[in-house]
């Protein structure tokens, strides 16, 4: 259990939510006396802000209490989390600047959406109470609606948003069914009261299996996982390809952060009744999301069920937290951290070729660019290596690790499904390679360039590098984010 933090003490430990606060609304703000012609401005101001937070995030360690009467938590866990919003979020920002301009959609309020996003991320990470991680979730999916139709003259945008958001209302009802039914059955929203009480709840109670089956659906539908995944695919592709990239991450990340919470913390002690679940989900993920992969001629549609499956990967560490829950945990975070630069760069390297008129998402649309442009297809295959889990990458780490956890605490079987599949996506990766390199070009290959877009996709094929030749520089955050009680 959580240590309590005196009451001077909390309102220091809520810091980097005040910022975040501070700067979404300055964003806002901003938008108003800024004239439409100079909004990079806004983007580059927050995306400083951004980075003054993480890195005062590095400078000052998590208190390592509750506060506000157990309903906020700062522990390495949400430490861990907080920084890889932060890292996506400025990212984002930077991958956005030109793709905005290219658009013709560059508004101020994109950027404070962004930030008032990645603050409900954090209120999820730090959640000590169900009723915290309800509100971050929604605080989270209202701006990432919007988000992902920003480009309203684009009518697949508008159509993928209207999905994403009739679908996150719908399972935001029925995870807040679930939760309802967890406070009935145990009087109490607090996740450490959750699980002392809960532990006296009969296994075979229905209210509990109503409520664990309920909550699952919530919370794998955030995750987009089989077989809750039907709108990732089309608001995935329609979205704009810098607000996929936020999604695919920073969205998912966060998602997994409450879940690990709920199910690690407050429903341990009947981890028999929801352990199959999320088994049978990680399996499915893995093995549907990577098998439709391989038929995909759009290539954010591919990494929209790559994703898929990569959520599936990722649950392998939450189930395997039941019988190691530092393992477990520790090898989830940071699969999701290497996660987040792997996919964030692939979906950047779709930005670099896209161009008024020219949306360059079509596999078909990189045939040739090995021939004409070289150092951008190496720079594609590193991340393409990362998301198969090839070494030297992050990537390889990641998958390592999370295989290695699901054996040591005897879900074998899983293991295997996650080696096979792994190959699976090996080849449909290694497809798009083939392409890229030996391929006809169907079009002219012309890459639209910028120097932030350059300065992101240097940080993240340097992350994907570095990572996996030094992962002990995760590792170590990740192991202090292990117990997230």
């Amino acid at each position: 259990m959580a240590i309590p933090v005196p009451p001077m003490r909390e309102l220091i430990a809520l810091w980097p939510e005040a910022l975040m606060t501070i700067a979404a609304c300055g964003a806002l703000i901003a938008d108003v006396v800024i004239p439409h012609g100079r909004k990079r401005l806004i983007g580059w101001g927050c995306f400083i802000a951004v980075c003054v937070i993480f890195l005062l995030l590095l400078a000052v360690p998590p208190q390592g209490g509750s506060m506000l009467s157990g309903m906020f938590i700062a522990d390495g866990y949400s430490a861990f989390f907080k920084g890889l919003f932060l890292i996506s979020s400025a990212l984002t920002v930077l991958i956005s600047l030109r793709y905005l301009d290219d658009e013709r959609s560059h508004y101020g309020e994109y950027y404070a959406l962004l930030l008032f996003a990645a603050l409900g991320m954090m209120f999820m990470a730090s959640g000590g109470d169900l009723i915290t991680i309800y509100l971050g979730l929604e605080l989270m999916s209202l701006p990432t609606y919007v988000l992902a139709g920003f480009i309203r003259r684009d009518t697949s945008s508008t159509e993928g948003a209207l999905k994403y958001f009739l679908m996150g209302a719908f399972t935001s009802g029925i995870l807040l069914y679930g939760l309802a039914l967890l406070y009935g059955l145990t009087g109490s929203t607090n996740l450490s009261a959750v699980a002392q009480k809960i532990a006296s709840v009969s296994l075979d109670d229905p209210a509990l299996l109503l409520a664990i089956i309920l909550v699952v659906t919530g919370f794998g539908f955030k995750i987009a996982a089989v077989p809750f995944h039907m709108w990732a695919p089309d608001a995935y592709e329609g979205a704009p390809t810098a607000v996929t990239a936020f999604m695919s991450a920073a969205v998912k990340a966060a998602a997994f952060a409450g879940l690990m919470r709920i199910f690690v913390v407050a429903l341990a002690p009947v981890a028999p009744r929801w352990e199959i679940l999320w088994w049978v989900l990680a399996a499915l993920s893995m093995v549907l999301g990577n098998v439709v992969a391989l038929v995909q001629t759009s290539l954010k549609r591919m990494l929209a069920y790559s994703s898929i499956s990569h959520a599936g990967y990722a649950l392998i560490g939450v189930v395997a937290a039941v019988q190691a829950k530092g393992p477990g945990v520790s090898s989830a975070l940071f699969y999701l951290f290497a996660y987040m630069f792997t996919t964030m760069g692939t979906f950047s390297m779709i930005i670099l070729l896209t161009r008024q008129g020219f949306r360059g998402d079509r596999i078909t649309d990189f045939a040739g660019l090995g021939r004409t442009h070289p150092l951008p297809a190496i720079v594609f295959i590193v991340f393409f290596l990362s998301l198969a889990g090839i070494p030297p990458t992050v990537g390889f780490v990641g998958k390592l690790l999370i295989f290695r956890a699901a054996i040591d605490s005897g879900f074998i079987v899983l293991a295997v499904i996650g080696v096979a599949t792994s190959a699976i996506a090996a080849y449909y990766y290694f497809m798009v390679i083939k392409t890229m390199f030996m391929d006809e070009p169907t079009v002219t290959v012309q890459l639209s360039p910028s120097r932030p877009l350059t300065i992101g996709l240097a940080i993240m094929v340097a992350a994907t590098f570095l990572l996996g030749l030094f992962p002990n520089l995760v590792l170590r955050a990740a192991d202090a984010g292990r117990l997230v009680q």
